[in-house]
């Protein structure tokens, strides 16, 4: 009889850790300088009581963080995904589930972790001062050409169709939830240094090794997304802050402005937030401090702070 079994499989975890500071968000990775950068990764022991605790366990002997808030993100198990190095695996398919988790920025002690900003890994993410400039430069010129170059006239609409919805163009709104959708787009048609084709004229932007970047993109889309009916943002907050730094930190992590009188009115009339009666620290005029309102996960079932997806004037 032949040998029907089929490869062997290692069960491997990602970790996608963001922390927002000084108006940036930032990704964690692990790497030494001039050998390429990753997301702190391991694979699953068979004494591992569980994923998330494999995840905490890898995570602190990589990075030296301890991970707060933590959350399963995807698996990914393309029988052709590029492997990074953190994996050992032998000869073994890795399946790897990621994980995002959220933290207030803390300087790892290893030298070999750093944190990377996520628009210098998706430049044209950043929409907080306009249309980032490669998106017109580059990427849609580029997206042209990849209609022009259709086979007929069919595959020409429907290119033309997801460039505009995934990019914005042609009059149809941003989407700041489609960054998963517009890595691999510009994956396919050879802008990015890890392009089958590449490296493409988008190879300046910070790439990782093996398919992390596009697990990362994943992240940012899972968390642009939980904006609108999850209160995570609150967990990289200090306990009390102003309603200037949680707007900053919402624009920070959709890359769009907000309008400051109806982002105030919209997280204060949902019950988001409550005064502390304290005023912070300021040269300026003082302003209050307010905090995380916990009754509100018991009174609504989705308590996000909303998100306009176009940038306000």
């Amino acid at each position: 009889m032949s040998d029907r079994r089929g490869p062997e499989f290692r069960v491997g975890l990602d970790a996608v850790i963001v922390a927002v500071t000084d108006e940036r968000p930032k990704v964690l990775t692990v790497g030494l300088p001039g050998e390429g950068s990753r997301l702190p990764s391991g694979l699953l022991e068979l004494d591992d009581r569980t994923l998330e605790l494999s995840l905490r366990r890898f995570v602190r002997h990589e990075t030296g963080l301890e991970v707060g808030y933590a959350e399963q993100l995807y698996t990914f198990g393309d029988a052709a995904r590029a492997v990074p190095s953190g994996f050992d695996a032998g000869d073994a398919q890795v399946l790897s589930i990621a994980y995002l988790a959220l933290v207030r920025e803390l300087p790892p002690p290893q030298a070999s972790a750093a944190w990377v900003d996520w628009y210098d890994l998706y430049p044209w993410e950043d929409h907080r001062e306009g249309r980032p400039a490669v998106i017109d430069e580059v990427i849609e010129p580029a997206l042209d050409g990849w209609v022009a170059a259709s086979p007929n006239a069919a595959e020409a609409e429907l290119r033309e169709e997801r460039a505009q919805v995934v990019f914005g163009l042609g009059g149809v709104p941003w989407d700041g939830v489609r960054v998963l959708e517009r890595y691999e787009l510009l994956y396919e048609i050879g802008l990015l240094a890890e392009s089958p084709h590449g490296p493409g004229p988008l190879a300046e932007s910070v790439a990782l090794e093996g398919d992390h970047r596009r697990i990362v993109a994943t992240a940012l889309g899972r968390l642009r997304g939980k904006l609108t009916y999850r209160p995570v943002v609150f967990e990289l907050l200090p306990a009390a802050f102003t309603l200037l730094a949680l707007q900053r930190l919402v624009e920070a992590l959709s890359g769009v402005r907000l309008h400051k009188q109806n982002f105030r009115r919209l997280v204060e009339g949902a019950g988001l937030v409550e005064g502390t009666g304290l005023l912070a620290p300021s040269g300026g005029r003082p302003a209050e401090l307010f905090r995380f309102r916990r009754d509100v996960l018991r009174e609504r079932p989705r308590p996000g702070v909303g998100m306009p997806w176009t940038r306000s004037s």
